[in-house]
């Protein structure tokens, strides 16, 4: 039989939850994303804390809350110490999304779910690899092969492909196949006929307009807004798509030459650009491109400007501006806080770029029609001021005697069994440190006096008092003292700590506001009021959310065409919807389980190990395919001393064979090679022509219903004249004959 794998949602089927999925292969556990909401619910993780301590390794495939946000407490309150796999951008703006999230909710409560050391803590655990990096896992895992691969939607965002014996299982949620500003489209559409793929449906039933015509509508609407007097807020989030959506504003400013502000507000806001700044070879090939031509960083900002305290917002001159604030929730943070004293304008507007979370502030805002009033928790963080003040320290100063009264208390206990045990020994050179006082006259005699030394407890095995003597045992040779290089040596998981302790910046300092709540030890409360918002502004969606729409998640499955299809993250509507087109149109086996359901999709192929014989070796041709060396065997299969399946050479002389064309042609890149050839070429009416006669057609298609191999044909026309018998050995020079 082939690779056993299981796949059992913990989180996200049916719904918009966060994404958190268990795949097994082989008994080998995966958790793939470990995703939370902006409500930190600990009850949505309950499936997983039954299952956190069995797991095996953790795959992240995006950094955002909903991918990576229960991380932390996953790893502190839930068991789980398996390792954790991710790209360097998912690492690091994974952190900076997490500390973000911490601060804002630290300002408007008493979070205590996990703190900025369960963050670093977490994150230093993961082992980060770059694009199409293939990862061997050892022990438990021997065999199996991850590797990430470009998803397109987030910068660093992975598709992830685990092989064992041969059988591809891809996870694929989140992905856009469309070029943007800051990130090549996704790779899915390589992969052909995996065993198993498992992706969403998030975006099953929308369709998307054309990219110029949404852009323009995006800057045309700002600038109408704020020539009318009016502010413009886009709640985001705090290190993904807003850095697509800086860009945006970055060409439109400079396009129509606007002089209004643009600020980015968040925690961490100048360390996310810095760290991005650093991520250019994760990006496009257009950014990587013009980087290598002028040496200029597209991340280098000339009209958004990076603030990372309100204050400095209420400072900035009055006028109509434009604020890019986290969280894109509308449920703590900097935007929340915004909205609440903008929404009572009629000339502001509320710009959502994403779908809010379900139910959050941002999802109701987002109804049709909306809300003409919502009601909102204002909260905030005061210094304990008055009595309150002078009872938080009286208590703390009681917190600390008894502190301090157990300390010495257990310092007694351990210096009364340290002068037991001298007490019991026989060198009667041992002091009697039992004793309150000696006589004077005894010590004028000679005699020994109790020696009290304040904090030093002195060995039970000496004979008097003394301090800790050690005895330098250092190693030397011909060249002097012997070092050991480890010594000297700094750890990645060190530097990285500092780095996010010190945050990104170029001076070596935390961003203000972040800096300011973690050094801030007065005595603080925080204070909530719920209030009655009327919303006046306007409010507006525009889907900039970098996923592949509807049409094109069916094209591309189509294309793809798996073994085997699992369904998550999405609506029930948009999941039966598009679990019925895969049906139809995709292959029959599609799935679409509930929460802790497992669901069995081992491949049905037989697959065997065999050795290959050195006889039957010394006797092969390969020939070299991308990746791969294939070769045409004519074999018998036979058994080894050690019971295992062998191939050996033919007794008798090999049957003949078809000969067999192996390649996969695009006319495109065929076009491309007969133009270096000096062959005239062009396409017409889905043929490819090649100079005057001659004309090159593709018949049949490249796969079924079910990912089963087509009938496919290239067809040359064209009268048998000299330049038939020419692109005819171009042709078949793109093929390896076996």
């Amino acid at each position: 039989m082939g690779t056993s794998v299981q796949v059992t949602p913990l989180c996200g089927v049916y719904n918009e939850n966060p994404l958190s999925y268990l795949v097994s292969i082989d008994g080998f556990k995966f958790l793939v994303d470990c995703g939370w909401n902006d409500h930190f619910d600990p009850s949505l993780l309950q499936p997983l804390s039954r299952v956190a301590p069995t797991i095996d390794a953790v795959l992240l495939s995006h950094a955002d809350t909903l991918h990576l946000g229960a991380l932390p407490y996953a790893m502190k309150q839930l068991g789980l110490s398996a390792p954790i796999y991710s790209t360097e951008p998912v690492y690091r703006l994974g952190l900076l999304t997490m500390y973000d999230q911490y601060f804002s909710r630290k300002q408007v409560s008493e979070f205590d779910l996990f703190t900025l050391d369960d963050i670093d803590s977490a994150f230093q655990s993961i082992t980060r690899l770059t694009y199409s990096q293939n990862h061997h896992l050892s022990g438990k895992g021997e065999g199996i092969v991850i590797a990430p691969h470009v998803a397109g939607h987030l910068l660093g965002g992975t598709i992830w492909k685990i092989t064992k014996d041969g059988e591809d299982v891809i996870y694929a949620v989140d992905f856009n196949h469309r070029k943007e500003r800051h990130l090549n489209g996704t790779v899915l559409g390589s992969f052909v006929r995996p065993a198993v793929l498992i992706t969403d449906a998030y975006n099953a039933l929308n369709n998307q307009p054309y990219r110029r015509q949404k852009d323009k509508e995006f800057g045309d609407i700002m600038k109408k807004t704020l020539r009318a007097g009016g502010s413009v807020l886009l709640p985001v989030d705090t290190a993904g798509r807003v850095l697509e959506l800086i860009l945006m504003l970055e060409s439109y400013w400079a396009d129509e030459s606007l002089s209004f502000p643009v600020y980015f507000l968040t925690y961490v806001a100048s360390s996310t650009i810095d760290y991005v700044k650093s991520f250019l070879e994760w990006m496009s090939d257009s950014i990587a491109k013009s980087f290598e031509q002028t040496r200029e960083n597209i991340f280098l900002l000339k009209y958004v400007k990076l603030i990372v305290n309100k204050s400095d917002l209420e400072n900035a001159p009055e006028g109509p501006k434009v604020v890019l604030a986290s969280m894109a929730s509308l449920e703590a943070g900097f935007s929340h806080d915004i909205f609440v004293e903008w929404a009572n304008d009629v000339k502001n507007l509320v710009l959502f770029t994403e779908r809010g979370q379900f139910a959050t502030l941002a999802r109701m805002l987002q109804a049709d029609p909306p809300p003409k009033a919502v009601k909102v928790v204002v909260s905030k963080r005061v210094p304990l001021v008055g009595e309150e003040l002078i009872a938080y320290e009286e208590e703390q100063n009681r917190i600390k005697k008894e502190e301090a009264l157990k300390a010495s208390l257990i310092k007694e206990e351990e210096l009364k069994a340290s002068q037991g045990n001298d007490n019991n020994t026989s060198d009667p050179m041992v002091i009697d440190s039992g004793k309150s006082h000696v006589s004077q006259e005894s010590s004028r005699g000679g005699g020994y006096r109790d020696v009290f030394i304040d904090g030093f407890v002195p060995p039970s095995t000496n004979v008097a008092p003394m301090f800790p003597c050690y005895e330098n045992t250092t190693e030397w040779d011909d060249f002097g003292e012997v070092i050991n290089p480890d010594d000297y040596v700094i750890n990645d998981e060190d530097m990285d700590h500092t780095a996010m302790h010190v945050g990104g910046d170029m001076d070596g300092k935390l961003d203000d506001a972040a800096a300011s709540l973690l050094f801030d030890t007065k005595p603080s409360k925080v204070i909530s009021d719920e209030r009655t918002v009327q919303v006046r502004c306007s409010l507006l969606y525009m889907d900039f959310e970098g996923r592949s729409d509807g049409r094109s998640i069916k094209n591309i499955l189509s294309h793809v065409a798996p073994l085997k299809l699992v369904l998550v993250h999405g609506s029930a509507e948009a999941t039966e919807h598009l679990k019925q087109h895969c049906l139809k149109f995709v292959c029959p086996h599609v799935y679409a389980p509930q929460i802790e359901e497992m669901i069995d999709v081992t491949s049905d192929l037989c697959a065997y190990k065999v050795q290959l014989s050195e006889k039957l070796m010394s006797n092969v041709l390969f020939k070299k395919l991308g990746d791969y060396e294939i070769a045409w065997v004519d074999a018998e299969v036979g058994k080894t001393e050690n019971d295992m399946l062998s191939l050996l050479p033919l007794s008798a002389a090999a049957p003949p064979h078809k000969s067999v064309l192996v390649g996969d042609l695009k006319l495109a890149d065929f076009k491309q090679f007969l133009s270096t050839k000096g062959v005239q070429v062009e396409f017409a009416g889905g043929a490819l022509r090649c100079g005057e006669y001659v004309t090159l057609r593709k018949v049949g298609d490249a796969t079924q219903k079910g990912g089963a191999s087509g009938t496919q044909q290239i067809v040359i026309e064209g009268p048998l004249c000299e330049d038939y018998y020419k692109i005819r050995e171009y042709l078949y020079s793109q093929f390896y004959l076996l």
